[in-house]
Protein backbone atom coordinates (compact mmCIF):
# COMPACT_ATOMS: atom_id res chain seq x y z
CA UNK A 1 0.00 0.00 0.00
CA UNK A 2 1.53 3.38 -0.97
CA UNK A 3 1.94 6.16 1.58
CA UNK A 4 -0.82 8.74 1.84
CA UNK A 5 0.07 11.70 -0.37
CA UNK A 6 -1.01 14.62 1.86
CA UNK A 7 -2.16 14.98 5.46
CA UNK A 8 -4.41 18.06 5.04
CA UNK A 9 -7.47 17.53 2.83
CA UNK A 10 -9.19 19.93 0.42
CA UNK A 11 -11.32 21.32 3.28
CA UNK A 12 -8.20 22.38 5.17
CA UNK A 13 -8.53 19.65 7.81
CA UNK A 14 -6.09 16.88 8.80
CA UNK A 15 -6.97 13.22 8.49
CA UNK A 16 -6.73 11.65 11.92
CA UNK A 17 -5.70 8.07 12.62
CA UNK A 18 -3.00 5.56 11.76
CA UNK A 19 -1.20 5.42 8.42
CA UNK A 20 0.43 2.01 7.81
CA UNK A 21 2.89 3.41 5.25
CA UNK A 22 3.21 6.97 6.49
CA UNK A 23 2.37 10.26 4.79
CA UNK A 24 4.37 11.81 1.96
CA UNK A 25 3.68 15.48 2.71
CA UNK A 26 2.67 17.13 5.99
CA UNK A 27 1.18 20.08 4.07
CA UNK A 28 0.54 22.20 7.13
CA UNK A 29 0.25 25.42 5.13
CA UNK A 30 -3.09 24.11 3.80
CA UNK A 31 -4.50 23.70 7.32
CA UNK A 32 -7.38 25.99 8.23
CA UNK A 33 -5.89 27.21 11.51
CA UNK A 34 -8.12 29.36 13.69
CA UNK A 35 -8.11 30.87 17.15
CA UNK A 36 -10.29 29.39 19.87
CA UNK A 37 -12.81 32.10 18.92
CA UNK A 38 -12.81 30.94 15.28
CA UNK A 39 -10.78 33.78 13.84
CA UNK A 40 -8.69 32.63 10.87
CA UNK A 41 -4.88 32.54 11.25
CA UNK A 42 -2.69 32.63 8.17
CA UNK A 43 0.68 33.74 6.79
CA UNK A 44 3.61 34.20 9.12
CA UNK A 45 1.48 33.61 12.24
CA UNK A 46 0.60 30.15 10.98
CA UNK A 47 4.24 29.34 10.18
CA UNK A 48 5.28 30.59 13.61
CA UNK A 49 2.81 28.23 15.32
CA UNK A 50 4.11 25.12 13.57
CA UNK A 51 6.71 23.08 15.50
CA UNK A 52 8.84 20.31 14.07
CA UNK A 53 11.62 18.04 15.29
CA UNK A 54 13.49 14.89 14.42
CA UNK A 55 15.36 12.68 16.90
CA UNK A 56 17.54 9.66 16.11
CA UNK A 57 19.10 7.21 18.54
CA UNK A 58 21.88 4.77 17.69
CA UNK A 59 22.04 1.97 20.26
CA UNK A 60 24.55 -0.81 20.84
CA UNK A 61 26.01 -2.33 24.03
CA UNK A 62 29.27 -0.49 23.26
CA UNK A 63 28.00 2.97 22.28
CA UNK A 64 24.84 5.03 22.92
CA UNK A 65 24.10 8.08 20.76
CA UNK A 66 21.22 10.56 20.67
CA UNK A 67 20.94 13.37 18.11
CA UNK A 68 18.15 15.85 17.35
CA UNK A 69 17.21 18.88 15.30
CA UNK A 70 14.35 20.97 16.73
CA UNK A 71 12.67 23.87 14.87
CA UNK A 72 10.38 26.02 17.05
CA UNK A 73 10.55 29.07 14.73
CA UNK A 74 11.38 31.49 17.57
CA UNK A 75 14.43 29.36 18.29
CA UNK A 76 16.01 26.21 16.91
CA UNK A 77 18.17 23.68 18.69
CA UNK A 78 20.43 20.82 17.72
CA UNK A 79 21.99 18.47 20.22
CA UNK A 80 24.17 15.38 20.31
CA UNK A 81 25.26 13.15 23.15
CA UNK A 82 27.48 10.08 23.22
CA UNK A 83 27.96 7.53 26.01
CA UNK A 84 30.52 4.73 26.21
CA UNK A 85 29.25 2.25 28.83
CA UNK A 86 32.51 0.31 29.32
CA UNK A 87 34.36 3.43 30.52
CA UNK A 88 31.34 5.43 31.72
CA UNK A 89 32.45 8.24 29.37
CA UNK A 90 29.80 10.80 28.46
CA UNK A 91 29.88 13.95 26.37
CA UNK A 92 27.13 16.21 25.08
CA UNK A 93 26.84 19.16 22.73
CA UNK A 94 23.95 21.59 22.36
CA UNK A 95 23.50 24.58 20.05
CA UNK A 96 20.79 27.26 19.82
CA UNK A 97 19.90 29.58 16.96
CA UNK A 98 17.52 32.54 17.49
CA UNK A 99 14.63 32.69 15.02
CA UNK A 100 15.77 29.33 13.58
CA UNK A 101 18.67 30.84 11.66
CA UNK A 102 20.53 28.36 9.44
CA UNK A 103 17.86 25.76 10.17
CA UNK A 104 15.61 24.03 7.66
CA UNK A 105 13.05 21.24 7.91
CA UNK A 106 11.18 19.76 4.96
CA UNK A 107 7.56 18.75 5.38
CA UNK A 108 8.04 15.15 4.18
CA UNK A 109 8.93 12.45 6.73
CA UNK A 110 9.75 10.00 3.89
CA UNK A 111 11.56 12.17 1.34
CA UNK A 112 12.76 15.22 3.21
CA UNK A 113 15.82 16.90 4.66
CA UNK A 114 16.36 18.52 8.03
CA UNK A 115 19.42 20.58 8.78
CA UNK A 116 21.06 22.88 11.31
CA UNK A 117 24.26 24.90 11.27
CA UNK A 118 25.99 27.07 13.82
CA UNK A 119 29.50 28.12 13.00
CA UNK A 120 31.53 25.01 12.22
CA UNK A 121 28.91 22.68 13.76
CA UNK A 122 26.66 20.97 11.22
CA UNK A 123 23.73 18.53 11.59
CA UNK A 124 21.75 17.00 8.73
CA UNK A 125 19.18 14.22 8.34
CA UNK A 126 18.18 13.19 4.82
CA UNK A 127 15.46 10.65 4.01
CA UNK A 128 14.55 9.02 0.70
CA UNK A 129 11.81 6.47 0.06
CA UNK A 130 13.48 5.05 -3.09
CA UNK A 131 15.65 3.53 -1.84
CA UNK A 132 14.30 3.68 1.69
CA UNK A 133 17.19 5.09 3.68
CA UNK A 134 17.72 7.83 6.25
CA UNK A 135 21.15 9.35 6.69
CA UNK A 136 22.35 11.18 9.81
CA UNK A 137 25.45 13.33 9.44
CA UNK A 138 27.03 15.38 12.22
CA UNK A 139 30.27 17.31 12.01
CA UNK A 140 31.39 19.34 15.03
CA UNK A 141 34.14 21.88 15.45
CA UNK A 142 35.97 19.69 17.98
CA UNK A 143 36.32 16.81 15.47
CA UNK A 144 33.36 14.66 16.53
CA UNK A 145 31.76 13.17 13.41
CA UNK A 146 28.87 10.84 12.66
CA UNK A 147 27.85 9.41 9.30
CA UNK A 148 25.10 6.80 9.79
CA UNK A 149 22.77 5.28 7.20
CA UNK A 150 19.53 3.70 8.48
CA UNK A 151 17.72 1.02 6.47
CA UNK A 152 14.06 1.91 5.91
CA UNK A 153 13.49 -0.49 3.03
CA UNK A 154 13.47 -4.05 4.33
CA UNK A 155 10.18 -4.73 6.15
CA UNK A 156 9.71 -1.07 6.99
CA UNK A 157 6.49 -0.60 8.99
CA UNK A 158 6.55 2.82 10.68
CA UNK A 159 4.17 3.86 13.41
CA UNK A 160 2.60 6.91 11.77
CA UNK A 161 -0.39 8.72 13.23
CA UNK A 162 -2.13 12.06 13.49
CA UNK A 163 -4.14 13.07 16.55
CA UNK A 164 -5.85 16.17 17.90
CA UNK A 165 -3.82 18.52 20.09
CA UNK A 166 -5.89 20.82 22.24
CA UNK A 167 -8.92 22.66 20.88
CA UNK A 168 -7.67 23.66 17.44
CA UNK A 169 -4.35 21.85 16.84
CA UNK A 170 -2.99 18.49 15.80
CA UNK A 171 0.22 16.46 15.95
CA UNK A 172 1.65 14.08 13.37
CA UNK A 173 4.39 11.64 14.35
CA UNK A 174 6.22 8.90 12.51
CA UNK A 175 8.42 6.53 14.48
CA UNK A 176 10.40 3.34 14.04
CA UNK A 177 12.86 1.39 16.17
CA UNK A 178 15.40 -1.43 15.89
CA UNK A 179 16.31 -0.51 12.32
CA UNK A 180 19.57 -1.86 10.91
CA UNK A 181 22.17 0.82 10.32
CA UNK A 182 25.78 1.18 9.27
CA UNK A 183 28.37 3.90 9.12
CA UNK A 184 31.09 5.44 11.23
CA UNK A 185 31.47 7.53 14.39
CA UNK A 186 34.62 9.48 15.26
CA UNK A 187 34.75 10.55 18.87
CA UNK A 188 37.61 11.27 21.27
CA UNK A 189 40.38 9.78 19.10
CA UNK A 190 38.38 6.57 18.54
CA UNK A 191 36.62 5.32 15.41
CA UNK A 192 33.52 3.12 15.75
CA UNK A 193 32.09 0.99 12.95
CA UNK A 194 28.32 0.93 13.55
CA UNK A 195 27.74 -2.29 11.60
CA UNK A 196 30.46 -4.16 13.50
CA UNK A 197 28.92 -2.98 16.78
CA UNK A 198 25.53 -4.39 15.66
CA UNK A 199 24.06 -0.92 16.15
CA UNK A 200 20.31 -0.43 15.81
CA UNK A 201 18.57 2.88 15.17
CA UNK A 202 15.30 4.48 16.23
CA UNK A 203 13.76 7.49 14.48
CA UNK A 204 11.18 10.02 15.70
CA UNK A 205 9.85 12.54 13.14
CA UNK A 206 7.19 14.78 14.70
CA UNK A 207 5.46 18.01 13.71
CA UNK A 208 2.25 19.93 14.16
CA UNK A 209 0.29 22.71 15.79
CA UNK A 210 0.91 21.38 19.27
CA UNK A 211 -0.57 22.40 22.58
CA UNK A 212 0.88 25.66 23.85
CA UNK A 213 1.78 23.87 27.07
CA UNK A 214 2.38 20.15 27.10
CA UNK A 215 4.39 17.30 28.56
CA UNK A 216 5.25 13.72 27.79
CA UNK A 217 6.91 10.62 29.13
CA UNK A 218 8.59 8.35 26.63
CA UNK A 219 10.44 5.05 26.48
CA UNK A 220 12.40 3.51 23.62
CA UNK A 221 14.63 0.52 23.08
CA UNK A 222 16.36 -1.18 20.17
CA UNK A 223 18.13 -4.47 20.80
CA UNK A 224 19.03 -7.85 19.34
CA UNK A 225 17.53 -10.81 21.22
CA UNK A 226 19.50 -13.95 22.00
CA UNK A 227 17.85 -15.77 19.08
CA UNK A 228 18.97 -13.02 16.66
CA UNK A 229 15.64 -11.22 16.24
CA UNK A 230 15.56 -7.43 16.42
CA UNK A 231 13.26 -5.91 19.04
CA UNK A 232 12.22 -2.27 18.99
CA UNK A 233 9.86 -0.38 21.29
CA UNK A 234 8.23 3.04 21.49
CA UNK A 235 6.02 3.94 24.47
CA UNK A 236 4.61 7.36 25.32
CA UNK A 237 2.09 9.13 27.52
CA UNK A 238 0.93 12.73 27.47
CA UNK A 239 0.78 13.72 23.79
CA UNK A 240 -0.90 11.48 21.20
CA UNK A 241 -3.70 10.08 23.31
CA UNK A 242 -6.88 11.51 21.77
CA UNK A 243 -8.24 8.36 20.16
CA UNK A 244 -4.91 6.78 19.25
CA UNK A 245 -1.64 6.04 21.03
CA UNK A 246 1.93 5.94 19.82
CA UNK A 247 2.73 2.74 21.69
CA UNK A 248 4.23 -0.07 19.63
CA UNK A 249 6.74 -2.87 19.36
CA UNK A 250 8.70 -3.99 16.32
CA UNK A 251 9.83 -7.62 16.10
CA UNK A 252 12.17 -8.06 13.14
CA UNK A 253 10.49 -5.01 11.63
CA UNK A 254 6.91 -6.22 12.13
CA UNK A 255 4.77 -3.60 13.87
CA UNK A 256 2.80 -4.74 16.93
CA UNK A 257 0.46 -2.15 18.46
CA UNK A 258 0.42 -1.68 22.26
CA UNK A 259 -2.38 -0.21 24.40
CA UNK A 260 -2.23 2.78 26.78
CA UNK A 261 0.89 2.66 28.93
CA UNK A 262 1.47 3.95 32.45
CA UNK A 263 4.84 5.40 33.50
CA UNK A 264 5.65 5.13 37.20
CA UNK A 265 8.73 7.07 38.35
CA UNK A 266 9.89 9.67 40.85
CA UNK A 267 10.74 12.90 39.02
CA UNK A 268 12.72 14.22 41.96
CA UNK A 269 14.86 11.10 42.42
CA UNK A 270 16.30 10.60 38.92
CA UNK A 271 18.46 7.59 39.82
CA UNK A 272 15.45 5.51 40.90
CA UNK A 273 14.09 2.95 38.45
CA UNK A 274 11.00 3.48 36.29
CA UNK A 275 8.12 1.07 35.74
CA UNK A 276 6.24 0.89 32.43
CA UNK A 277 3.08 -1.19 32.18
CA UNK A 278 0.50 -1.30 29.40
CA UNK A 279 -3.25 -1.69 29.93
CA UNK A 280 -3.34 -4.81 27.73
CA UNK A 281 -0.70 -6.56 29.88
CA UNK A 282 1.78 -6.74 27.04
CA UNK A 283 4.41 -4.48 28.66
CA UNK A 284 5.80 -5.12 32.15
CA UNK A 285 9.19 -3.44 32.23
CA UNK A 286 11.55 -1.61 34.53
CA UNK A 287 14.07 0.96 33.37
CA UNK A 288 17.30 1.56 35.31
CA UNK A 289 18.83 4.99 34.51
CA UNK A 290 22.59 5.12 34.04
CA UNK A 291 22.91 8.74 32.95
CA UNK A 292 20.98 11.58 31.36
CA UNK A 293 20.97 14.61 29.13
CA UNK A 294 19.22 17.50 30.84
CA UNK A 295 18.37 21.00 29.69
CA UNK A 296 16.23 23.70 31.28
CA UNK A 297 15.07 26.81 29.45
CA UNK A 298 12.78 29.37 31.08
CA UNK A 299 12.35 32.30 28.69
CA UNK A 300 9.47 34.73 28.23
CA UNK A 301 7.60 32.76 25.56
CA UNK A 302 9.36 29.38 25.61
CA UNK A 303 10.10 27.00 28.45
CA UNK A 304 11.48 23.47 28.53
CA UNK A 305 12.37 21.08 31.33
CA UNK A 306 13.97 18.23 29.38
CA UNK A 307 15.42 15.06 30.88
CA UNK A 308 16.37 12.17 28.61
CA UNK A 309 17.89 9.15 30.34
CA UNK A 310 19.91 6.31 28.91
CA UNK A 311 19.90 3.04 30.82
CA UNK A 312 18.94 -0.61 31.00
CA UNK A 313 15.56 -2.29 30.54
CA UNK A 314 14.52 -5.37 32.52
CA UNK A 315 11.28 -7.31 32.60
CA UNK A 316 8.85 -9.07 30.33
CA UNK A 317 6.98 -8.45 27.09
CA UNK A 318 3.97 -10.73 26.67
CA UNK A 319 3.06 -11.58 23.09
CA UNK A 320 0.58 -14.17 21.82
CA UNK A 321 2.34 -17.50 22.14
CA UNK A 322 5.55 -16.24 23.75
CA UNK A 323 7.04 -14.12 26.50
CA UNK A 324 10.19 -12.13 25.78
CA UNK A 325 12.37 -11.59 28.84
CA UNK A 326 14.80 -8.69 28.94
CA UNK A 327 17.76 -8.67 31.29
CA UNK A 328 19.59 -5.40 30.90
CA UNK A 329 19.23 -4.12 27.32
CA UNK A 330 20.08 -0.51 26.53
CA UNK A 331 17.39 2.03 25.81
CA UNK A 332 16.11 5.51 26.58
CA UNK A 333 13.44 7.16 28.72
CA UNK A 334 12.30 10.77 28.84
CA UNK A 335 10.41 13.19 31.05
CA UNK A 336 9.71 16.50 29.30
CA UNK A 337 7.67 19.62 30.01
CA UNK A 338 7.37 22.18 27.20
CA UNK A 339 5.79 25.59 26.64
CA UNK A 340 6.15 26.80 23.07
Amino acid sequence: MPAREKLINSQGQPTYGLFPDGVEDINYQDFDLRTVMDRKISGWRKRLAFNQFQFISLISPELIIGAAIVDLKLVSNAFLYLYHPATDTYEEFSFLQPFSRHTFADSSPLNGSTGFRKGQNHFSIQATSVPGVRRLQVSLKNGTQIDATIDETTGYQPLALCTRAGYQGWTYTQKSAARVCNGEVRWRDSVYDLKNLNTLAAVDWSAGFMRRETFWNWGSLSCTLEDGRRLGMNLAAGVNETGFTENALWLDGRLIKVDMTDFLFDRHHPTHSWAMRSADGMIDLHFEPKGKRQEKINAVLIASNFKQYFGLYHGEIHLPGETIRLSGVWGLAEDHYARW
